[in-house]
């Protein structure tokens, strides 16, 4: 039985974990990103300007972990979204696109009841680690 390798990233560019999770998770060549929420990395408090704001922060603290992994947002192959409010879609997703726009990945986006800290969006990821050749 063959095994594979697991490493846990980390990196102070990102809000440290509020629970019992890492960061972000690499297997073999696939990371998976944990949900991200829109903390300031200093002060672990959540950023002004509702749901744009919360989303741009939430998507640097991705750029911060895909960095520390050696990777872009070329690399992400899948998004979740989680939103507090589905009304704030279309103005999430301006933000969205600034961060991706060429060879979007999938993704999935939903209202949900409540977010951790009474954030207004989340936003995970997988990633694929190692060169990107789009056709």
């Amino acid at each position: 039985m063959s095994g594979f390798v697991r490493r846990i990233i980390h990196t102070s560019k990102a809000p440290k974990a509020v629970g019992p999770y890492s960061q972000a998770v690499v297997a073999d060549n696939t990371m998976y990103i944990s949900g991200q929420i829109g903390f300031n990395p200093e002060t672990m408090e959540l950023v002004e300007g509702g749901a744009v704001g919360q989303a741009d922060q939430a998507l640097k603290n991705m750029g911060a972990i895909l960095e520390a992994a050696g990777a872009t947002f070329n690399n992400v192959v899948k998004c979740t979204v989680l939103l507090q409010d589905i009304n704030d879609f279309t103005k999430v997703n301006e933000v969205y696109s600034k961060y991706f726009s060429k060879s979007l990945p999938a993704r999935a986006a939903y209202q949900v009841a409540a977010l951790p800290k009474n954030g207004l969006v989340e936003i995970e990821a997988i990633a694929v680690l190692g060169e990107v050749k789009d056709q």
